[in-house]
């Protein structure tokens, strides 16, 4: 602006009324481009040159796709070999929080072989057109196991280098986790289903119980008109020819859904039980014995889940088969 006024030939102190600016502003800066055709007041960025330019971001970048794993020693050490100017682990871990990478704790899915994956990807295929009008139809079950006493191991604590022993800055454990309960349960769209103590170990007696006690009521009084499908996984005792035999004599009632195998991303339940680990942890009074474990703490949370949590996991299946057909069975982010 400055520059275009003086072209147009107004005088400096013309152009500094026009403009706001001083006279000596005016001057300067249309000596500054006269004199060296400079158009910016930015000034030149101050300080020590950064160590790493783009090329060596792209470096760093390769070194981290080779492997994830890698620590920052490893990553610095990788990088300086053939360098003629090397950087410390201070250097690589700036650089690598500038280009967005971040040390997390990678993200647990089961292992999915060929075979299942080729399973996966057929069984997202046939329901790839379901709304979730069609999921409102399925009864989803599975079991899962609370421990007594969790695992700290992964706790941090701030104390100082005579406190160690300090009881505040002690987790005691207990030999074996203090024991554990199982239990198995289901829910639909709809209502959350019951949720069973199993003993010692589920087998196919002990299922074949729950199915005809819990799993049959269930699906007749919610699908009164046989438009029902239960899902269970594809554990020993479910395939057992006792249950095989029970289910082939009640086809008549509700559809039993071919899952496949490896796929607990595909079953919302196990959302389910991550909701009632977090509110076991969050007890202000944790359970002392497995008793209360099981009354106290895990039947009273799933209890009182909200609706709303059954019917926001329900109507995330149709992104969950999206997510498995767009990766071709493979593992997904849920």
């Amino acid at each position: 602006m400055v520059v275009g006024a003086r072209r147009a030939g107004l005088s400096i102190s013309q152009s500094a009324q026009l403009l706001g600016f001083s006279r000596t502003t005016i001057s300067r800066v249309y000596k500054e481009w006269c004199e060296k055709g400079k158009t910016s007041s930015m000034q030149q960025s101050c300080g020590r040159k950064c160590l790493v330019d783009a090329r060596g971001q792209r470096r760093m970048g390769r070194l981290i796709q080779a492997d994830r794993r890698a620590t920052l020693t490893e990553i610095t050490t990788r990088y300086n070999r053939g360098m003629q100017q090397s950087i410390c682990e201070a250097t690589t871990r700036t650089t690598l929080r500038r280009m967005g990478y971040n040390s997390r704790r990678p993200h647990r899915v089961p292992l999915i072989s060929t075979t299942n994956r080729k399973k996966r990807l057929q069984f997202a295929q046939a329901p790839q057109n379901w709304t979730v009008e069609d999921w409102k139809n399925v009864a989803w079950s599975d079991e899962s196991r609370f421990l007594l006493r969790h695992s700290d191991g992964r706790v941090r604590i701030w104390r100082k280098q005579n406190e160690n022993m300090d009881p505040s800055c002690l987790v005691t454990t207990v030999q074996a986790d203090g024991g554990g309960v199982m239990v198995w349960g289901m829910f639909s769209w709809h209502t959350s289903g019951p949720l069973v103590p199993i003993g010692h170990r589920l087998n196919a007696t002990a299922y074949l119980s729950i199915v005809s006690d819990h799993v049959h009521p269930f699906m007749t009084t919610l699908y009164p008109s046989s438009d029902g499908y239960f899902q269970q996984d594809n554990a020993p005792c479910h395939k057992a020819r006792i249950i095989s035999n029970w289910i082939l004599e009640h086809d008549n009632e509700s559809t039993v859904l071919e899952w496949p195998p490896q796929s607990p991303d595909l079953n919302p339940i196990e959302h389910l039980w991550d909701v009632v680990e977090r509110e076991l942890r969050a007890l202000d009074v944790h359970p002392t014995n497995l008793h209360q474990l099981q009354q106290d703490a895990i039947l009273s949370i799933w209890a009182n889940i909200s609706k709303e949590c059954f019917q926001h996991l329900v109507e995330s299946m149709p992104r969950r088969i999206k997510a498995v057909l767009k990766v071709k069975g493979g593992q997904t982010q849920y």
